[in-house]
């Protein structure tokens, strides 16, 4: 096969992928699709492709492929391929922190980065014209906590609400600090029920993380019916409070800790409403 007729041919077969709703691709597919074909005819149609703006290298043998309306950009949202690229990379996965958050309504503004939570090993973050997409790792992986969501690709796995704010809090330090999760918090608990706290929740975060979101709920959110939930949850199940600063990083010396949660205040939060 020639290489004009090799570009022709991934050129339609590109097209036909987004026809399909499908906005993503592995060298190895193609390599089983173009039998016969060499690697290196393969390689230089689409490094064609690629100089035209249609597909982009976002991983090693890994392509995004862009649609009309995103050429201008360069890039599709992460949305559209994260569910089959964490597939072929047999991950799991879920998309959490502020961008899980922005699908309950729970975000000032679309954050520009993507937070991706994985199981090991790490993944290096990836930079992709002014896009950024982070990988956290965790060694328990908390399938039961997640949700399906519908994109134009398929679906994608986020966070329950639960788990969004509890990771909001341990990871805070990735968001901005806990004035940032704290505001989100703030939003997500307009939607959140006594529902969210349950046993499931409370093998899969630390308890330091659950103490500083009850305070939070209590008093920064001053939801008493969220906090006494989660109190009563965190009591049945046994779990032991121990002093804790509100911001992991400040002094604790000459702060109070005279609350249920066992916080020691020594930080104050405003949120931005």
């Amino acid at each position: 096969m020639s290489a004009k007729t090799a570009n022709q041919r991934l050129d339609v077969w590109a097209d036909e992928q987004l026809a399909k709703g499908k906005y993503s691709f592995s060298l190895d597919t193609l390599r089983e699709i173009f039998v016969g074909q060499s690697d290196t005819a393969l390689k230089f149609a689409l490094k064609r492709l690629t100089d035209k703006g249609k597909i982009l290298s976002v991983y090693k043998g890994y392509y995004i492929i862009i649609p009309a309306q995103y050429l201008h950009k360069g890039l599709i949202p992460p949305t559209l391929f994260l569910d089959a690229f964490m597939k072929e990379l047999e991950r799991q996965y879920y998309l959490g922190l502020l961008n899980a958050a922005a699908f309950y309504d729970a975000s000032h503004q679309q954050p520009q980065e993507f937070f991706v939570i994985t199981s090991f090993p790490v993944l290096r973050p990836m930079v992709k014209k002014g896009l950024k997409i982070n990988y956290i790792s965790v060694r328990n992986f908390p399938d039961q906590l997640l949700e399906k969501r519908k994109t134009e690709a398929g679906y994608l796995n986020i966070s329950n609400l639960g788990l969004t704010a509890t990771d909001l809090i341990q990871f805070e330090k990735r968001i901005g600090g806990i004035n940032r999760a704290a505001t989100v918090i703030n939003e997500l608990s307009e939607t959140m029920t006594s529902a969210d706290f349950d046993a499931v929740l409370l093998a899969n975060a630390p308890v330091t993380a659950l103490q500083r979101l009850g305070y939070i709920l209590e008093f920064v959110c001053s939801n008493q019916t969220l906090a006494n939930a989660l109190y009563d949850v965190v009591f049945n199940a046994g779990l032991k409070f121990y002093r804790i600063p509100l911001k992991a990083s400040g002094k604790v010396a000459g702060f109070s800790s005279e609350n249920r949660w066992q916080v020691i205040v020594n930080t104050e939060i405003d949120i931005d409403e």
